[in-house]
């Protein structure tokens, strides 16, 4: 003969849910009604407060223009297209004589659409010369569409607001670049500093004789017999 479960269990419905009473989530949620009104708020009061940003806060792209090869990277890989490029080519003439003259792009317009981008930061990343940033700056709504549209002028002001780098591991390895510099700045002060002692061992030299070479400079008190006539 089947005994009962020792533990008697709520019945539940033919969907294998417990049943519940009537008016239990409206019991519920207005307990956690009552449980909220008791607490304080926490309201930001924005614009007078500026909010605490993270540091690396995609709020708007600034260009350091110097750095830009026009190379069309950004443009290409945006999947938005929100990025317009144009350039001229210039020649440069030979820096040696008998040399060849070369050929540079000149940026003439670098412009950036945000009521298109969805800031993936995409640009960023594949610039292969660092020739853009984030800035967490966020306050640039306009009542025009058209006036989101940044050109290059607007980007660079946009680079006084980029935050600095975050300071590198102590126990990160050197990199490549500084490694090499480093290098060559010690080689050239070694040089410089054999060549300052190689010219005072010179100049020492011509002023006096070395001892051992045979010269003597004499005075009046080296003659003894000089001194009785």
């Amino acid at each position: 003969m089947p005994t009962a479960s020792p533990d008697h269990r709520p019945p539940s419905t033919p969907s294998g849910r417990a049943r519940s009473f009537p008016g239990s989530g409206l019991a519920k949620g207005l307990a956690v009604t009552f449980r909220t009104m008791t607490k304080r708020a926490h309201t930001a009061q924005y614009p007078d407060a500026q909010p605490a940003l993270p540091p690396r806060t995609r709020g708007v792209i600034g260009l350091f223009e110097e750095n830009c090869t026009v190379c069309m990277l950004c443009a290409r890989e945006c999947p938005d297209w929100c990025i317009y490029i144009d350039s001229h080519k210039e020649t440069v003439p030979a820096a040696a004589p008998g040399g060849r003259e070369r050929s540079r792009n000149v940026l003439d317009r670098f412009a950036i659409d945000f009521s298109l981008c969805m800031y993936c930061g995409i640009c960023i990343e594949v610039c292969p010369f660092d020739a853009l940033f984030w800035s967490p700056e966020f306050e640039y709504a306009e009542t025009d569409i058209h006036e989101l549209t940044h050109e290059r002028d607007k980007l660079r002001e946009w680079m006084w607001t980029v935050p600095e780098p975050p300071a590198l591991d102590p126990r990160a390895e050197e990199p490549k670049e500084i490694a090499a510099a480093r290098k060559a700045a010690e080689k050239a002060a070694a040089a410089q500093a054999a060549a300052a002692a190689q010219a005072e061992a010179a100049q020492s030299g011509t002023t006096g004789g070395t001892p051992g070479d045979g010269t003597r400079t004499g005075t009046a008190n080296d003659d003894p017999e000089g001194e009785q006539r």
